[in-house]
């Protein structure tokens, strides 16, 4: 089987910190590729991969912003649908884009859809769905109006997250600094249960960053900017909990894996996929305000620091995910 998997152009694939949507389309096409498919990332050229990569676009329009993302867009994603009739089967991980070229190539396309940016991009999902195999990343995710093929969980590289048993008392907020992830939810959960808090991630929204956490930064609550995969690991597993407070409808949540890979417990608002990812009382606790937060980080000595990793490495590994995308690429050829 000769597989293409699109990826996103906006970083690089895999990321150097932010970019999950390039995190997961290297995670499958490793895992394709460590599983005997044949597997061309279209991605850009400053990416890596065991498969045949193939670019036009050289470094990702967020990382160089003298380039217009719409133009390497349409030359990346034109760059792939001219050469489809090379390919069994296309997966696509570029949103809706790669959609209107489907009833112009000859080969089957299976779209990840990555969330929802707005309603307003559900007219091309609509248009195209007799002509692409839709997969969810959760159940929660799914729009009523779309046909499904299946529901596949994004799978990470169990190897690549260590297991702490033991870990240190700071509190960690892993993400976007943006309202939606919800990082002053997660300063006043810390203030308020007295616990050093460590924030990490990409300034999204400068004027929320200004006004809403940098006037709370000092010695127990510190921003340590966008973190590679090692010191990832590493804050992850030295955590006593991660803080996933969200204000939004989060289709997946790649933190709140990885943290339970490395034994630490999440704590979220009940809100997306999270009731889908973490198991209330036992790998973390669902809550609905910051008081319920607080009273929850009382209760992390309660939980297996074990049991966090087993449940992550059952659901949402790179080998189970591959298994199931194989399953629906087999489904469609047939």
């Amino acid at each position: 089987m000769k597989v293409a998997v699109l990826a996103s152009v906006a970083w690089r694939t895999p990321p150097r910190h932010y970019g999950p949507w390039e995190q997961v389309a290297s995670n499958v096409a490793e895992g394709l590729v460590a599983a005997g498919v044949d597997v061309t990332l279209f991605a850009t050229a400053d990416s890596v991969t065991a498969g045949t990569l193939a670019a036009v676009v050289a470094r990702g329009y967020e990382e160089d912003r003298t380039q217009d993302a719409k133009v390497l867009e349409c030359l990346h994603i034109s760059h792939l649908m001219e050469r489809a009739a090379e390919f069994d089967l296309i997966h696509n991980h570029f949103d809706f884009l790669p959609l209107s070229y489907s009833r112009l190539i000859p080969t089957p396309m299976v779209t990840t859809i990555h969330g929802f940016s707005s309603a307003r991009i559900l007219p091309v999902y609509q248009k195209y769905a007799a002509t692409s195999a839709y997969v969810s990343i959760s159940n929660a995710d799914r729009q009523p109006s779309l046909p499904y093929a299946a529901t596949v969980y994004n799978g990470l590289r169990v190897a690549d997250f260590s297991f702490v048993a033991q870990p240190d008392d700071y509190l960690l907020f892993l993400g976007r600094i943006h309202p939606d992830k919800g990082p002053l939810e997660a300063i006043q959960i810390a203030r308020q249960s007295g616990r050093r808090l460590l924030l990490a991630g990409i300034v999204q929204d400068q004027a929320y960053f200004d006004e809403c956490v940098q006037p709370y930064l000092s010695d127990t609550i510190k921003f340590l900017g966008p973190v590679g995969p090692a010191r990832r690991n590493l804050l992850l597993g030295n955590a006593a909990a991660l803080l996933h407070p969200i204000r939004f409808e989060e289709p997946f949540g790649l933190s709140v894996a990885e943290a339970q890979l490395c034994g630490t417990p999440v704590i979220a608002f009940r809100r997306g996929a999270m009731p889908e990812l973490i198991q209330t009382g036992q790998t973390g606790f669902l809550v609905g305000s910051v008081g319920e937060a607080v009273a929850a980080v009382q209760q992390l000595e309660q939980l297996d620091r074990a049991a966090c990793r087993v449940w992550a490495a059952a659901n949402f590994s790179q080998e189970k995910m591959v298994a199931d995308y194989l399953a629906v690429y087999r489904q469609l050829l047939r």
